[in-house]
Order: structure tokens, then sequence, then C-alpha cells
């Protein structure tokens, strides 16, 4: 068995933003969430700000949108997906928008203040 090399340790958790696209979401009881549909990031300080969850709906119609602070997110140590720490319920309560409806203004951070408050989470632009 190959020994892991210092360089592929420090690049753990290093991953094309395709590859998360897509991806499917459970909450910590495994079930089904969603998926993730965008990824929304702050280019100036090079960070993920928000992914967006798809949700809900029947075959891709209905679903709805949520911004999730990318805080909320980590990867299953054993599968191809990503384990979000909100329950359904809260997810089912949460703002969210219509995939053809006008999308939030990811730099209002009045806006995003509230979403990263809702989930219980502090915003980055405020650590």
């Amino acid at each position: 068995m190959k020994e892991k090399s210092e360089k592929s340790v420090a690049m753990y958790g290093v991953v094309p933003a395709s590859e998360i696209i897509g991806e499917t979401v459970v909450n910590r009881q495994n079930e089904n969430v969603g998926k993730i549909h965008e990824l929304v990031i702050d280019a100036k300080k090079n960070r993920v700000v928000y992914a967006v969850l798809s949700f809900g709906g029947f075959m891709g119609v209905g679903n709805k949108l949520f911004a999730m602070p990318w805080e909320a997110f980590e990867f299953s140590q054993t599968d191809n997906k990503l384990i979000l720490n909100v329950d359904k319920e809260k997810l089912k309560a949460a703002p969210g928008f219509e995939k053809g409806d006008k999308w939030p203004d990811f730099k209002d951070t009045l806006w995003g203040e509230s979403i990263y408050n809702y989930y219980n989470y502090t915003p980055p632009w405020k650590s």
C-alpha cells in the first residue's frame, strides 16, 4: 500500500466545485434533504460563502432553493455526499426562493446576516 505523501495530506479537502454541485446532501439522521445546486463565493476573500441547496418537489419540479452557510456542511468520510447540520423541519420552514425567480442579492450583508442567524452561524464577514 502506498503511503500518503506530505502534499496529498496537505491537499485533503480541496475539490473542484463541479464535484460538489449536484452532490447529494443528507442530515445527521441520514435522510436525504436535497442536492447542491450552486456554490456562491466571495472572490475578494477567497472563500465559499453559501451553498445553494435544492430541496423538495418531485423529479426536479417544484424544488425550492435555499442559501445555506457553507459552514453548515461537512463531507462524509465514507460516501460521496455532504452532511448538513440542520434538521429537516428547520429546513422546511427556512427562507428560500424558487429556481425561476430572481435570486437574492448575495452581496447584501443584511440579507446574509438573516440567513446566517437563522441557521445559528456567524457570517464570515463578521468573524
